[in-house]
């Protein structure tokens, strides 16, 4: 039996953004609380099917990309090279660096943060069948061919929609089949002339025999290339939201046991779960309430007295929150004050306070949103406004706490079975309500994760 191929992921990361307006790499510039280049090295080093990656950096970077890695704990991470002048001599340098063993190579755009795990798990899959892999997406616009006319550009031709599509990244090769087509094209001397645009290019120039595989890519692998891509690419990573991750039963002992876990809101609904879930792996917890002891999140004395008498503060979790429905022109002054004070002020002073405490263990903070956080709803103003402040709030946080090695991440449950839900609904039925119980679980998962500036869906169907 043929035994497994180490699989290589080498980030091409050399670009320097200009097209974005920017004098330092665009892959450096931070989204959702990381940076791009952060993301991608997060999605290829929790890849299970990965085992090593490339990073290929711009020039007199690497210093920060070396720091980055350490920094971010890139296990997988086995060399930082710097890029150069073109894609294909990012490429090469690259390919030199994996040495003469066979291996699967997967070599993607540092500035695609947004890939799916998914695309990983199938190009890996396909190179078991096949030597060269790209990613593509049918085109949903017509693509015209232009042609010089006596006034500018004429249209030539209309080619057929339904057989083209939009390449991304990865492009995956047999170490071998790659690096042969990359030494046919240095050989070749009109190559500098018309170089290849990408990989599959090379290879489909110099190796036409060898059938390239398209694997169905994503529409929110986006590139960032343009300014406007930064603005799509941080408002898909909170429309897309992350998955929890899925710890082994070792891992919240490890976590938890002993620790210090103080969580406001706890004394119903998901807050009392998370309180139950976290004492059963062995933590120590605190619960404060309005209704349990008087601590009020919308009042920071309250709230830092609450945590001043807990002593070491490792994980906090700050599941208030308040719905009132109806028309913002009808609506009175109290429920203003008090949908604005719970569910925005309230996780501001929750954060305030935790600072210090959270900055002297390294430890975690999360917060909740909804799924109205997305657009503004009638009869919703004040809630869906305030849950989208939450959203915002985690990922300013992730970054500005980076530093201190506190995480900080939200939590979007989809309609769940609480006393504030029935309150404002009425009785609905069960089975399409997510239980508390769920929404505690993914909460704990997510607590002692390394993810960080994230919102992670909670999913009556799992999805």
């Amino acid at each position: 039996m043929e035994s497994r191929l180490r699989s290589v992921g080498v980030v091409l990361a050399g670009g320097v953004g200009q097209r974005v307006g920017l004098n330092t790499p665009k892959q450096l510039i931070k989204i959702a609380g990381r940076t791009i280049l952060e993301h991608t090295l997060t999605l290829f080093d929790g890849a299970p099917e990965i085992d090593e990656i490339v990073v290929l950096m711009t020039p007199g970077f690497t210093d920060q990309v070396e720091e980055m890695v350490a920094r971010g704990g890139f296990g997988k991470v086995s060399h930082i090279v710097e890029g150069g002048a073109s894609r294909t001599e990012s490429t090469w340098r690259a390919l030199k660096a994996l040495g003469p063993q066979e291996c699967n190579v997967l070599l993607h755009d540092a500035v695609r943060p947004l890939l799916e795990p998914r695309i990983i798990t199938e190009c890996v899959a396909a190179l078991q069948t096949y030597s060269a892999v790209d990613v593509a997406i049918p085109s949903s616009d017509t693509v015209v061919v232009a042609a010089p006319g006596p006034r500018g550009e004429i249209v030539r031709d209309i080619p057929d929609r339904s057989r083209l599509r939009r390449g991304q990244t990865p492009q995956c090769f047999r170490l071998s089949v790659i690096r042969e087509a990359y030494e046919r094209a240095f050989a070749d001397p009109d190559f500098d002339k018309q170089p290849a645009t990408d990989d599959c290019g090379v290879v489909l120039r110099y190796l036409p025999d060898v059938p390239i595989y398209i694997v169905p890519g994503s529409e929110h692998n986006i590139k960032v290339t343009h300014p406007v891509d930064v603005h799509i690419a941080d408002k898909l990573f909170q429309l897309a939201a992350a998955s929890a991750p899925q710890p082994n039963p070792r891992d919240y002992r490890e976590a938890l046991d002993g620790r210090s876990v103080v969580v406001f809101g706890g004394s119903y609904g998901i807050g009392a779960d998370v309180v139950d879930l976290a004492q059963g792996y062995g933590a120590r917890v605190h619960s404060f309430s309005r209704t349990q002891n008087g601590v009020r999140v919308e009042d920071y004395d309250s709230v830092a007295k609450a945590l001043a008498q807990v002593g070491q503060v490792d994980y906090v979790v700050n599941t208030a929150g308040v719905l009132h429905m109806g028309k913002l022109a009808e609506v009175t002054d109290e429920t203003i004050a008090d949908t604005v004070g719970v569910n925005y002020l309230g996780p501001v002073n929750v954060a305030r306070a935790a600072y210090p405490h959270l900055r002297e263990t390294g430890g975690r903070l999360l917060l909740y949103t909804s799924s109205s956080y997305t657009r503004g709803r009638a009869h919703y103003s004040l809630y869906s406004s305030t849950k989208a402040a939450v959203v915002n709030l985690t990922q300013a946080l992730a970054d500005e706490w980076a530093a201190d090695g506190i995480r900080v991440n939200c939590v979007n449950p989809e309609r769940t079975s609480t006393p504030m839900r029935e309150r404002a609904f009425g009785e609905e039925p069960a089975h399409t309500l997510l239980s508390p119980r769920a929404v505690a679980q993914t909460s704990i998962d997510v607590l002692i994760s390394d993810l960080t500036g994230q919102v992670v869906d909670v999913r009556l169907d799992g999805a």
